[in-house]
């Protein structure tokens, strides 16, 4: 997985991503792109210095594991019965995937 890299990322949408999740393999993948994101974000921000007051230059709010940790458990926790504008999906995988990329934006 790690022979993606980081610029693939780039190219797809995270979002999309975590909805394609169904299996094990697929969320293995799904990890691998996330965490790509985050390390080409840290790269971003060595180059142009980070953002104080506002998510970084690819969206992530949450910059250390315990934050991200935190706002994927708040998230799922607060969605646990879907939300306005978030239908829980069926499929316990894609629903984590859902959980994970969450905790790039929730705060």
């Amino acid at each position: 997985m790690r022979a993606l890299g980081g610029s693939i990322s780039m190219m797809l949408d995270l979002h999309e991503l975590a909805d394609q999740v169904s299996d094990e393999v697929s969320f293995l993948h799904f990890i691998a792109i996330l965490a790509a994101d985050w390390q080409k974000e840290r790269e971003i921000e060595a180059v142009e210095g980070q953002r104080p007051f506002s998510a970084g230059p690819l969206g992530w709010e949450n910059g250390t594991i315990g934050t991200f940790l935190e706002a994927a458990a708040d998230w799922g926790e607060a969605s646990i019965d879907g939300l306005p504008l978030y239908q829980k999906p069926s499929n316990p995988w894609c629903r984590a995937a859902h959980i994970l990329l969450a905790g790039k934006f929730y705060e």
